[in-house]
């Protein structure tokens, strides 16, 4: 329609830094032939033009108008009043993905006409008063600030609620309420969970975030309505078996937040087994065409599925290794995409130590609920976010409780050694960034975890889904007991130009810590001259890079796939900058 409004009906498909991962994903799907509600978005640029001013820019209001016309055409339905009422969701999406790191606002447009011109045409009031609650909770929370957490009440409570904390009235104006929902997705983009989730994972604060508009569909309306997300694989494993979660009368809030526990895939395919098998053979299309597992978020309304978002799911270090070599048995993608889709630091994650099946059996449960993350972590069991972070930055390790994660608490997933919550299950805002972090984690233990376990030395085993007493004892892993791992080692040895060995190699061997360069910042410069090195600071990412910019064409280590993957990011970061100056074709010896 414009360059401020692109309409994602799959006729074009501009770039994901244009429009953002989750629109891109729509208008992906829309060009399939897929199920999706009708959506435009508006890109990146306006986010970054946000951030310089602060206010919206004026030809947005012109865009979002052109876009809700879009949207009333599609549907037939009018924004803002009417026989048939259209409501909207307001959604983040940054070109790369960060998974409940920004605002949403849903069920957009209510005011009390709208609320009874839903309740008639659906013949049922108690729907139309839930989702009026339900989205003044939101703005109410999301754009006003207001600490407004219970969406049971009646809507004009809520109103009362956000009004005496706020100072202002939630609007009852639906194009107000567009325009501040827009302001409040934009200016997610610096929240301070936001920051620190690109300061961990790399992610450039320049991209800025797009935002996708689009029809809401009702997961909470009536019997056969309900919302879930979906794994094409089991995010946890690698499994090559679907892996998700439905929660009937939800909206898609209820599932990410943690706030309710949902239901086996399997209940959707007893319920509804037509929508189990469209949801099932959709998975399958998205993942032959993306060529990697899928996280799908999908509603149920009335019987009829939707389509709300996919994208490449986040994983577990044990799944991201199963899964690059399976892929490149299947076909689906080469072996130098394999090293590609494998990180340095989900290695280590792997490699690092675990409880072992003896230690488990004469130890104490303490709670027990849903794997949500393997691996192991043991340390003091803490729920207050900053007190977490604090501590771990003293070099403590402590495992995070909460009753159920907030975007809010990342700084505290990240800086844990393992997560545990009272609600949620393992398609949950805590379960994806603990799996995408290797952090380990326990969801849905019940209630009264938190008080049971605070101030508690405790062991988190996120495969078993347990928690014991006491800090047991981790066991280390071999690597070379894992098939895939070596085979994910012979390729990482060809797609890289710097020989990587172990640390029983003979030669001239320049060892940094016995020089004392822990630094990143020294690599360089105390590697001139040298042809092999070792030393902690090459064991991460950033001193394999200097330690390659300094001419380095050896790295002697006792991991070594964590050192090869780090250098074959960095060979593939010098190759899109074009070749590599003073390093020569890597060694065989």
């Amino acid at each position: 329609m414009s360059s401020w409004c692109v309409v994602l009906d799959g006729s074009e498909l501009p770039s994901r830094e244009e429009i953002g991962g989750k629109a891109w994903s729509l208008a992906r799907m829309r060009r399939l032939g897929l199920p999706c509600p009708p959506a435009f978005v508006l890109p990146t640029r306006v986010c970054r033009e946000y951030d310089a001013g602060a206010e919206l820019p004026p030809h947005v209001e012109d865009a979002l108008r052109a876009g809700v016309a879009y949207l009333e055409a599609e549907t037939g339905r009018r924004f803002g009043g009417g026989e048939q009422p259209l409501l909207l969701s307001v959604r983040s999406g940054a070109p790369v993905s960060m998974p409940g790191m920004m605002d949403t606002v849903l069920n957009l447009g209510f005011d009390d006409r709208v609320e009874r011109a839903l309740a008639a045409e659906a013949g049922d009031p108690a729907y139309a008063t839930d989702t009026h609650s339900r989205f003044v909770a939101s703005f109410g929370r999301i754009v006003l600030k207001a600490d407004v957490e219970d969406d049971t009440r009646s809507p004009h409570e809520l109103r009362r609620t956000v009004l005496a904390e706020t100072g202002r009235p939630v609007p009852d104006d639906p194009w107000e309420q567009l325009r501040e929902a827009v302001r409040a997705v934009l200016g997610s983009w610096q929240s301070r969970r936001a920051k620190a989730y690109r300061l961990h994972t790399g992610i450039p604060d320049d991209l800025g975030t797009a935002v996708t508009v689009q029809a809401m569909v009702f997961g909470n309306m009536g019997e056969n309505s309900g919302t879930g997300v979906l794994f094409s694989r089991d995010p946890m494993t690698g499994a090559a078996e679907p892996y998700g979660e439905y929660l009937p009368r939800g909206q898609g809030e209820d599932v990410v937040s943690g706030e309710r526990t949902p239901l086996p895939l399997a209940h959707l395919a007893e319920q509804l087994p037509d929508v189990h098998r469209e949801l099932l053979a959709a998975a399958r299309r998205l993942e032959a065409e993306e060529r990697d597992i899928q996280d799908i978020e999908f509603t149920v309304q009335g019987g009829t599925l939707y389509l709300l978002q996919t994208r490449a799911a986040k994983r577990s270090p044990e799944a991201a290794v199963r899964l690059a070599v399976d892929l490149v048995d299947e076909g689906l993608i080469n072996e130098d995409e394999a090293v590609a889709r494998v990180s340095a630091e989900q290695v280590r994650q792997l490699l690092r130590p675990r409880l072992d099946p003896e230690d488990r059996r004469d130890a104490t449960v303490v709670a027990t609920g849903e794997a949500a993350s393997p691996g192991a972590g043991a340390g003091l069991a803490l729920s207050d976010a900053d007190e977490v972070v604090e501590r771990a930055a003293r070099g403590e390790s402590v495992v995070f409780l909460a009753r159920t994660t907030s975007p809010e608490d990342v700084h505290a997933m990240i800086a844990a050694v393992a997560v545990c919550t009272e609600t949620g299950g393992s398609t949950s805002h805590a379960a994806v960034v603990c799996r995408g972090l290797g952090r380990p984690a326990v969801v849905g233990c019940g209630p009264g975890v938190v008080d049971g376990l605070s101030g508690r030395e405790v062991t988190v085993d996120g495969a078993l889904g347990s928690v014991f007493d006491g800090l047991l004892p981790l066991r280390s892993v071999d690597p070379e007991g894992d098939d895939r791992l070596r085979r994910l080692t012979a390729w990482a040895v060809a797609a890289t130009h710097v020989d990587v060995v172990t640390g029983t190699a003979d030669g001239d061997i320049r060892d940094l810590d016995e020089l004392g360069v822990v630094e990143v910042a020294d690599v360089e410069h105390a590697v001139t001259g040298a042809t092999a090195v070792r030393g902690g600071v090459v064991e991460t990412d950033a001193g394999v890079a200097a330690a390659i910019r300094g001419g380095v064409r050896r790295i002697v280590t006792d991991r070594p796939l964590p050192v090869l993957l780090a250098a074959a990011a960095q060979q593939r970061a010098a190759d899109a900058r074009g070749p590599l100056v003073g390093l020569g074709a890597r060694s065989a010896g």
